[in-house]
């Protein structure tokens, strides 16, 4: 028995949606870094400082391996 399609689009989306979603997902991971990062140094600044540098350098990578995968044919059926 064949699986139903699950996905109705294509993998590839535009780089105006993935920059959208790459920016709304790192302000949500930006804040449970802060929020850990205060719990572990007990310093709100350092917590601060902490979420918003590594969350610029995630966002950053992130953004390219989604872009890099948009160029793997691997795994997208025609």
């Amino acid at each position: 028995m064949m699986m139903p399609n699950l996905v109705s689009r294509t993998a590839i989306q535009s780089q105006k949606r993935a920059i959208v979603k790459t920016i709304l997902y790192r302000i949500f991971m930006m804040l449970i870094t802060m929020i850990v990062a205060w719990l572990i140094v007990g310093n709100i600044n350092d917590a601060i400082n902490i979420g918003i540098i590594t969350n610029i350098l995630k966002t950053i990578t992130y953004y390219t391996y989604e872009r890099l995968w948009d160029h793997i044919p691997w795994g997208i059926k025609d």
